[in-house]
C-alpha cells in the first residue's frame, strides 16, 4: 500500500456553529484505491495558512509511504525542522492525517480501528453534552442559571447521566485571573439549581477554561464541593502543571484537563505534578489514534481515567469512539448533543447514540462514510473568524458575560 492522494476540506458549519466555525477534513487515498478520512483541530491560524502547510506535510512524510508505518511518520513529523518539540499547528495536521492512515489500516484489515489497537472492550460509551438552553425568544442563553437547570433536566430525560456547563464568564487571552464575588455566586447558582434539577442521576461538570489563578480556583471549588461536580475542568491556564497541581491539592473535586495539551510528553509531566484524574486530550491535537492510546495508557498508570475532548467535527469524533472502544481506564466522551443536525447530515449514516450511550460501529476503519457532497457544499470556509477565539481584552470584573469561543 502506497500513500498517492491528499484532498483537503474546511467545512463551514451552519449557524450556530456548535463545534466552531469550521472543520477542516482531510481525505487520502492509495495507489490500490483505498481511502481514509481524518480530521485537524488545530485552530492558531486561519485555514487558508493551513492548507498549504497541510500539503507540505503530507508531501514530505506521508506522499508514496505505507499507510501501516505511524511510528515513522510520527517521529519524522515531530522532529520536522530540527524540532522535536510539539509544535501546535504540525501535532493538529499530523493528528488529521494519522487519522485517515488508521481509516485506511481498518478498511484493508476488514476491522475496525478499536479491533487493531486492542480489542473492544466496551459495548457502548458513555457520553455527555454541554447544555445548550435557549430563552422564550428562541436564542441560544447561556447567563440564565434556571434555562441552565431546565436544559439538564430535559437532557437527564432524554438519557444523559452527565451535562457540562461554563458559567465562570469570558476566556480571555489575559487570563488566568481572580473571579468576582459576583461570578463565583453564578456559578455556585448554576450548580445548585442543575443538581436540584437533576439530583444525582446526572454528573455536573463546571467547565472553565484557564480563566482563574490558583488561588481564584480553590476559593470556587469550595464554594463549589457541596455540588459534588464530577470535575472542575482546566481551572487555570494549561501552561503550568504545578498551578493545576496546586488547585487538585486543595479541593475534593476532581481535576479534568488537557485539551489545549499537544503531546504525551505534556500529560506526562501533569500525572507528574498531580495536576489532573481526568485526561481531556483531543486526538486531533495530541498526533492521532496512536499517541492518544500511549496518552491513555499514561493515565491507567496513574489510575486516572480518559475523557476526550470533542469540539470539533464528527470525523474527529469517530477516531475518539475507536480510542474509548479500546481503553480499559474511558470515562466518559464528549458528545454534541445526540449527534443530530449538521453532524447526521455530513455522514451517511449518523453516530449511534442511545439513552446516553455512543455504539461503537462493527464497520471498518474509522466506521463512518462521509456524505462528500454535503462536505462540498459546504467548502470552504470564506469567514474570517477562527474556529474558536478567546476575547481580547482583559478581564472586567463588572463584565457578566457568559463564556463564549
Amino acid at each position: 500500500m502506497k500513500i498517492t492522494e491528499l484532498n483537503t476540506y474546511i467545512v463551514a458549519t451552519p449557524y450556530p456553529h456548535i463545534g466552531g466555525m469550521y472543520w477542516m477534513v482531510v481525505r487520502l487515498k492509495t495507489a490500490c484505491g483505498i481511502e481514509g478520512v481524518g480530521e485537524i483541530y488545530s485552530a492558531t491560524f486561519h485555514p487558508r495558512a493551513q492548507i498549504p502547510m497541510i500539503e507540505d506535510v503530507f508531501q514530505r512524510y506521508l506522499y508514496g509511504h505505507n499507510p501501516h508505518h505511524i511510528e515513522r511518520f510520527y517521529r519524522q513529523c515531530y522532529s520536522s525542522g530540527f524540532t522535536q518539540r510539539p509544535d501546535l499547528s504540525m501535532m493538529g495536521i499530523m493528528s488529521g492525517l494519522e487519522m485517515a492512515c488508521w481509516d485506511m489500516i481498518g478498511k484493508a484489515a476488514n476491522q475496525p480501528v478499536y479491533e487493531l489497537i486492542g480489542g473492544k472492550i466496551h459495548e457502548k460509551l458513555r457520553c455527555y453534552t454541554y447544555l445548550y438552553p435557549k430563552n422564550a425568544a428562541g436564542e441560544y442563553d447561556y447567563s440564565d442559571p434556571y434555562l441552565a437547570a431546565e436544559s439538564a433536566a430535559e437532557n437527564l430525560q432524554k438519557g444523559f447521566t452527565a451535562v457540562k456547563f461554563d458559567p465562570a464568564g469570558p476566556y480571555s487571552a489575559y487570563s488566568g485571573h481572580h473571579l468576582s464575588l459576583e461570578i463565583m455566586e453564578r456559578c455556585e447558582l448554576f450548580c445548585k439549581l442543575i443538581r436540584e434539577a437533576v439530583g444525582d442521576q446526572c454528573d455536573l461538570l463546571l467547565g472553565t477554561h484557564g480563566q482563574m489563578t490558583p488561588a481564584s480556583a480553590i476559593r470556587l471549588a469550595k464554594r463549589l464541593e457541596a455540588y459534588d461536580p464530577l470535575w472542575f475542568e482546566e481551572p487555570v491556564p494549561p501552561g503550568q502543571p504545578e498551578a493545576m497541581a496546586e488547585v487538585a491539592r486543595k479541593t475534593s473535586i476532581p481535576i479534568a484537563t488537557g485539551e489545549r495539551l499537544t503531546s504525551k510528553y505534556e500529560f506526562a509531566a501533569l500525572l507528574q505534578a498531580g495536576g489532573a484524574s481526568i485526561l481531556q486530550m483531543n486526538l486531533g491535537r495530541v498526533g492521532g489514534i496512536l499517541e492518544g492510546k500511549k496518552i491513555a495508557s499514561l493515565a491507567e498508570v496513574y489510575y486516572a481515567q480518559i475523557a476526550p475532548h470533542l469540539y470539533n467535527g464528527p470525523v474527529g469524533a469517530a477516531a475518539s469512539i475507536q480510542l474509548g472502544t479500546a481503553t480499559p481506564n474511558f470515562l466518559i466522551q464528549e458528545s454534541i448533543e445526540t449527534w443530530g443536525g449538521f453532524y447526521a447530515e455530513i455522514l451517511h449514516k449518523p453516530i449511534a447514540w442511545q439513552d446516553g450511550y455512543i455504539i461503537p460501529p462493527t464497520t471498518p476503519g474509522l466506521g463512518i462514510e462521509v456524505n462528500w457532497e454535503v462536505v462540498e457544499a459546504h467548502s470552504p470556509y470564506t469567514g474570517e473568524r477562527l474556529h474558536l477565539q478567546m476575547h481580547p481584552t482583559p478581564y472586567d470584573v463588572k463584565d457578566h458575560a457568559p463564556a463564549k469561543g
